[in-house]
């Protein structure tokens, strides 16, 4: 009896959870228009019996759902949602910016912001709000030092002198 085909080389398998969509999350992207826009309209989901329980227990910055309460506070103190926290806090690219890679603009740094984990439903029920504080980094000199212009000009100041 023929063997079933692996349908990939024998090498490939670590790239198996990239061609795979059926564990794809939500992009980081994704994520920071979500927290953007409506981060307690996602705390506060409606019952729905096909999600992992229904519904209620979502992390907003790893985009999963989770069974019940002690499951979700256990997922807050893993590396996979510590690494997305880090990930979250520099500001995701976007069109804006390729467009200033292309030539279309003067190159902006990416802000860094200061991420803190979601509270939990008791505390969401209370009034506490999901932060997201935009920690503005001292600004790095700039390349205009380094312009011709004010080179010429330090250049005639040296041939006056002379």
């Amino acid at each position: 009896m023929p063997y079933a085909r692996k349908k990939m080389h024998s090498g490939d398998t670590h790239l198996r959870r990239r061609w795979r969509l059926r564990n794809r999350r939500k992009d980081l992207d994704e994520i920071d228009t979500d927290l953007k826009t409506e981060p307690e309209k996602l705390l506060q989901q409606e019952i729905d019996l096909d999600k992992p329980g229904f519904g209620q227990f979502y992390c907003i910055h790893c985009a999963t759902y989770y069974i019940n309460d002690q499951a979700i506070q256990a997922h807050f103190r893993t590396k996979v949602h510590k690494r997305r926290l880090k990930a979250l806090e520099i500001e995701p690219y976007s069109i804006e910016d390729s467009l200033r890679a292309a030539g279309q603009g003067s190159f902006v740094q990416p802000q860094k912001r200061k991420m803190e984990t979601q509270p939990c439903l008791a505390d969401v029920e209370a009034g506490k709000r999901i932060k997201v504080d935009t920690v503005m980094e001292d600004e790095k000199p700039a390349k205009q030092e380094l312009s011709k212009s004010k080179k010429i000009i330090d250049y005639k100041k040296v041939l006056e002198e002379l």
